[in-house]
């Protein structure tokens, strides 16, 4: 049996966007010299408190006290315009057979509350675990160890569908096989796909309608 372990923001619901408008102001308020494109380019799939750390050592601009408002700000955003990954419901419908489960660098209450808005939470709910839930986030391999031994699976027998660099060598630390998604309006920002050429991943997909037959492949192979 083949498990399938999603990332949340940037592969079932298109967040990137919105986060990182929301984390750059928040870091350009702290004193930051910091554009979005850059939050994009270094930052994306690694949890928030770990961003504002890196900032702070960097430029000597700790946001910490800000992210009570950013976090407000963004779920405004969020339950105002918050849409999931394109053709991310319809791929879910036609994925092969096999239980799945979300692992996200996000908190508990952010994975329930954007799930939900986007109308995914029942499709893996209870198997929502957060960043939270572990020593060490993405790129550590902690979380994705952590989704495989709640769905009762070696970590060889779990297929990861990730976004971002951060996450790909996560799932390749935890030794799973790894997709890389590339479905969400954030990609070409992010310049996702020139990232993944040097990671490697076990596919590379662009239009999540492709998404089934490729798990179905991999899958299928063992």
């Amino acid at each position: 049996m083949t498990g399938f372990i999603f990332d949340c923001d940037g592969v079932l619901v298109d967040s990137e966007p919105l986060s990182v408008a929301e984390l750059g102001r928040t870091l350009r308020e702290a004193g930051a010299g910091i554009t979005d494109a850059q939050v994009f380019a270094r930052m994306i799939g690694r949890p928030v408190a770990e961003i504002v750390a890196i900032v702070a050592a960097e430029e000597g601009a700790d946001a910490t006290s800000l992210l009570p408002a950013y976090r407000a700000r963004l779920r405004d955003r969020f339950t105002a315009e918050l849409r999931p990954v394109p053709g991310i419901a319809e791929a879910l419908d036609r994925m092969p057979p096999g239980p799945r489960a979300v692992a996200s660098s996000s908190t508990p209450p952010r994975l329930e509350h954007t799930l939900r808005l986007t109308g995914l939470w029942d499709r893996f709910a209870p198997h929502v675990y957060s960043a939270t839930e572990v020593a060490r986030g993405k790129p550590a391999p902690d979380l994705f160890l952590l989704a495989a031994n709640r769905l009762g699976l070696p970590p060889a027998d779990c297929i990861v569908i990730e976004d971002s660099p951060a996450g790909v060598e996560a799932a390749r630390a935890a030794g799973m096989r790894v997709v890389a998604l590339l479905a969400g309006s954030h990609a070409a920002a992010a310049g996702l796909a020139q990232a993944m050429q040097a990671l490697r991943p076990d596919a590379v997909v662009a239009d999540a309608a492709d998404l089934p037959d490729t798990l179905a492949r991999l899958a299928a192979a063992g």
